[in-house]
């Protein structure tokens, strides 16, 4: 059995430009580690918040030049703490878009997992704005489950949460915990951020660590925040509210076997026809 730890989960509200949201986390990140956080998780584009696509091209950079990932892994390596940072958005060598990528970086400063969004948002939502995220991202491909000191977690990003079956996937490959780093919207967040959550934590009967940013950003975006570290049953341990800030919870590894004990659904998959939807759309049209 894995000994207790402490998550903290910081909410920020990021600027369009690096430099001004780095600093802004900087003392965020010191504050969590103050508080006695083993794992530090930031949210999704955490450094940059730009709503111009144009724009969003022209800022990104790779990651041997990107100030923020070089920032987080002298940050970890100080403070002696792992720093899941929930994303960054990347420029890859010969690639037209960025990756939206997620990193694990150990308490020496290394970089031990990263992750590269799989769901992609591109949503018109009755809040007056539209998004588009696969006009400047390239989607991944692969689901990845990072080795912690305190057991496995599934790494995720955001609009993945809407996906049952990538959750299923790392839990059946063991992950205990599940990241779910977001920048979710004020009008999604409010009608489904807390229920989906907490579905995710209960189907799979994993802890989740969901920091999302907060306020107002650039061209008038908002975001949720409410950070949410949610039980293996269920249960919201911690809720960061609407402001900028960070929130911290004492995670039990043991409370993960206990719920799959009771509930031992990731064993109980069984295998099922697709529903014949062409027969029904045809014999609706004949009736």
């Amino acid at each position: 059995m894995t000994d207790r730890f402490r998550v903290a989960l910081v909410q920020n509200c990021a600027e369009r430009e690096m430099a001004p949201s780095i600093a802004a986390l900087e003392p965020l990140i010191r504050s969590a580690a103050k508080q006695g956080a083993d794992l530090i998780q930031l949210p999704e584009m955490c450094t940059m918040l730009e709503p111009d696509n144009a724009a969003v091209l022209a800022k990104s950079v790779s990651e041997a030049e990107d100030p923020g990932l070089a920032r987080f892994r002298k940050l970890a390596q100080e403070l002696k703490r792992w720093i899941h940072v929930g994303s960054l958005l990347i420029k890859d060598p010969g690639q037209s878009r960025v990756a939206n990528r997620a990193f694990v970086i150990d308490g020496e400063g290394r970089i031990r997992s990263r992750y590269d969004k799989i769901h992609l948002f591109d949503v018109a939502i009755k809040d007056g704005n539209s998004y588009q995220e696969s006009a400047t991202v390239v989607p991944g491909s692969k689901a990845v489950i990072a080795a912690l000191p305190w057991g496995l977690l599934g790494l995720s990003i955001c609009y993945d949460l809407r996906f049952a079956q990538l959750y299923r996937a790392l839990a059946q490959g063991g992950a205990a915990y599940l990241g779910v780093p977001a920048a979710f919207t004020q009008k999604t967040g409010e009608a489904h951020w807390h229920v989906l959550a907490r579905a995710r934590a209960i189907e799979t009967g994993s802890f989740v660590f969901a920091a999302n940013q907060c306020g107002t950003h650039a061209e008038g975006r908002r975001t949720f925040g409410h950070s949410l570290v949610v039980s293996p049953w269920g249960e919201v341990l911690a809720d960061g509210g609407a402001d900028v800030g960070v929130v911290l919870a004492e995670i039990d590894p043991a409370k993960v076997e206990e719920a799959r004990r009771m509930i031992p659904s990731l064993k109980h998959d069984r295998p099922f026809a697709k529903p014949e939807t062409a027969a029904l759309q045809d014999a609706a049209a004949g009736e």
